[in-house]
């Protein structure tokens, strides 16, 4: 073995066996009690072990520009404004020297897998796809990385978008995605955005719904051109903050349509709590969809980072445990099952949101692993647990010592 993982946690709880991870030539080669096997060895001392997390839904190319603009307002129209006004002046070399600094906040908080959203229209042209394709291959040693295309500013209403996004998808961008609130004809775009996945054979990841209240849900409409062009399991929409001013009949009513289609969400609690309730002067709405009641109606859902230090959601260290701890309390998770599945959300659910078959903690899967200074799933969510080894593939791609209480002789 290339490298064995002792006293492995794989199983929640402080009483549950502990096993050893083989690894060899970058998968898990064994998971047993006792391996008879020499190679380099990690003790775990009795942690958990989890496969990697997944970010679903961040944006690699305008994060850390809070030193060239802020949103004094705070709402969606202004952090928009805000943010094409410099994004104008974006270098591929400045996007991708901002972009390695999140992207390695992420790898040290162990994550393993990442779907970009990245942004072309005629004021950054390609220039921010410039900037990060290229790590794609650079940081594969840490990170898979996915570029989802999309038009932030409109499309059908921003000529030379479509341009653009369609050279970008010829390109490496292997997911297109949608803003269809930003278009006067919100339907229209959601029309082109199939009609680019069709045509590419790519999945679609969307911004939807992004708005205080349910009257008027955009996700039926991508649910019925799923259904029509049998693309379940392919599409996903994220924010859907609409879905939070629901009552309980439309909010099962749009869950069922959701599962039925095969049409899954992600959840963006740092950047939606920030954005929503803006126009309120007091017990202002929270703005983020209940994740967790959408998987009792079977819809499959994810917990992502999105925006991290720009006008978007001005805060943001890249770690999905944080991320996943925020939503259990914005959305009143108590329960042992639901705290678990928030951390499902950043893992297991993830994968499948971006269909990743060489994943998860088993034999002949990619040994893409994180060790978490606890014994269950529930306590990382709760207690905010740091990650203290990464593995990408086999190789350990990060460290970070356990804190040590320095107690009076």
């Amino acid at each position: 073995m290339e490298t064995i993982i002792r006293n492995a946690r794989i199983q929640d709880g402080g009483d549950q066996p502990t096993f050893d991870i083989g690894i060899d030539a970058g998968r898990i080669a064994a998971i047993e009690p006792s391996l008879a096997a020499d190679g380099e060895e990690i003790d775990a001392g009795g942690r958990l072990v989890s496969p990697g997390f997944i970010e679903t839904h961040i944006h690699l190319d305008k994060s850390c520009i809070l030193d060239r603009t802020w949103s004094e307002k705070g709402d969606l129209g202004s952090a928009i404004t805000r943010v094409a006004k410099v994004k104008s002046t974006f270098t591929p070399e400045d996007v991708r020297a901002r972009a390695i600094k999140t992207l390695e906040k992420c790898i040290l908080n162990g994550t393993t897998h990442m779907r970009t959203q990245l942004e072309v229209d005629p004021g950054i042209g390609l220039r921010g796809f410039e900037g990060v394709l290229p790590l794609i291959d650079e940081y594969r040693w840490a990170i898979d990385i996915e570029i989802c295309v999309f038009p932030q500013e409109g499309l059908l209403n921003n000529p030379g978008t479509d341009e653009l996004m369609v050279e970008a998808l010829k390109s490496g961008a292997t997911v297109v995605g949608a803003a269809p609130y930003t278009d006067s004809d919100a339907h229209g775009q959601i029309d082109r955005v199939f009609e680019m996945a069709r045509d590419f054979d790519v999945d679609i990841d969307m911004h939807l719904d992004f708005g205080p209240d349910a009257d008027e849900l955009d996700l039926e409409y991508v649910c019925r051109l799923t259904d029509e062009f049998k693309y379940g399991g392919r599409v996903a929409i994220g924010h859907v903050t609409k879905l939070s001013g629901a009552d309980s009949k439309r909010f099962s009513g749009a869950a069922r349509r959701l599962a039925d289609a095969g049409v899954a969400v992600t959840v963006l609690p740092s950047t939606d709590l920030f954005l929503m309730g803006r126009d309120q002067d007091h017990s202002a709405i929270r703005g983020v969809a209940a994740a967790h009641r959408l998987l009792h109606e079977g819809v499959n859902c994810s917990l992502s980072t999105n925006n991290v230090l720009n006008p978007f959601t001005p805060f943001g260290d890249c770690s999905l445990i944080r991320m996943a701890n925020l939503y259990a309390n914005i959305c009143h998770v108590g329960t042992r099952g639901d705290i678990i599945d928030c951390f499902e959300m950043v893992t297991k659910r993830s994968a499948q949101l971006m269909r990743l078959p060489d994943y998860g903690l088993a034999v002949g899967k990619s040994a893409d692993l994180v060790v978490l200074d606890c014994t269950d799933r529930a306590t990382a969510v709760a207690e905010l647990v740091q990650p203290l080894w990464g593995f990408k593939r086999g190789r350990r791609t990060f460290t970070r010592e356990p804190a040590v209480l320095h107690r009076p002789n």
